[in-house]
């Protein structure tokens, strides 16, 4: 049945009760279902969809805000998709343009793909970086890292936000005190009691996806993501700033290759809060 309509289409929030909806659009458009990813993306940010009247849901697209609940520093958007059988009618514009007048005077980041890019760039988004999709059995090897890790406690839980709160440059306290419970594993690294860096390994389909990875230094970005790799018999997947030159080779030379390179774009702002020589890779794309 013909779509009616793009103006006549409500837009309306989405929530938890939505997830297997989502995870059905995720699938219509060859994406994997992602239904762990899709309920926290739910609970902990808004996300806008439209119904089709024939079931199911035509578009569906995630803010996730950061900083002061009231004003906030800035908002993510992810997991923009509109189904197959309404694709090319201008409805990903709509749903944008909505989410974009929505968020107001609020900063906006997202992670765009080649096919996305040109949406993105005609409602005034700037490309402000890259990141590289790497995927793959970790292989060990090489010397073993100088840097010391650990499974994080519910005592490291205060210490994590700070440090997060400095490289990202915003606070992320509604994601990370969602970590524990969302990710498999939480590690932390530390030097003379100090807190140096953090990641997390969080189960998506049949990989395990390395994000949030903020750390000191590349050395310190290594020793996390071989410890993550220690514990789980799964490929991993990581999205790595491409400014990350040596981690990057590091990660391929231990059996992780190059799937894709997304950009990153900006609105509102000229580029990203905080400190990108610690931040290596996010929680999610999805979530900025």
């Amino acid at each position: 049945m013909p779509t009616p309509s793009v103006n006549a289409l409500p837009i309306r929030r989405l929530t938890l009760r939505d997830l297997t909806a989502c995870a059905d659009l995720s699938a219509d458009r060859g994406w994997p279902r992602e239904e762990h990813k899709w309920g926290f993306l739910l609970a902990a940010g808004k996300t806008y969809g439209m119904d089709d009247p024939d079931g199911g849901l035509v578009s569906a697209c995630v803010i996730t805000e950061y900083g002061p609940r009231e004003q906030p520093d800035l908002g993510a958007i992810g997991m923009v998709l509109v189904a197959e059988r309404h694709a090319r009618q201008g409805i990903g514009r709509h749903l944008m343009r909505h989410v974009v007048a929505a968020m107001g005077t609020t900063p906006l980041t997202l992670y765009a793909t080649p096919n996305g890019r040109p949406l993105y760039e005609e409602l005034g988004f700037k490309v402000t970086g890259q990141a590289e999709m790497l995927t793959g059995r970790f292989l060990p090897g090489g010397a073993d890292p100088k840097v010391s890790t650990r499974a994080a406690t519910a005592d490291d839980l205060t210490r994590m936000l700070r440090l997060d709160e400095e490289v990202f440059g915003t606070d992320r306290t509604h994601l990370i005190t969602r970590l524990p419970a969302f990710a498999d594993r939480l590690r932390v690294a530390e030097e003379n009691g100090r807190l140096i860096g953090y990641a997390a390994a969080w189960p998506n389909m049949d990989t395990h996806v390395v994000g949030p990875l903020i750390a000191r230094d590349t050395e310190t970005a290594m020793a996390l993501i071989g410890a993550l790799a220690a514990h789980t018999d799964r490929p991993l997947r990581t999205d790595i700033d491409v400014r990350h030159e040596e981690l990057r080779a590091w990660a391929k030379d231990h059996g992780l290759a190059s799937i894709a390179f997304n950009s990153v774009m900006t609105y509102g702002i000229t580029d990203l809060p905080g400190d990108w020589t610690r931040r290596f890779a996010p929680l999610t794309v999805a979530a900025g």
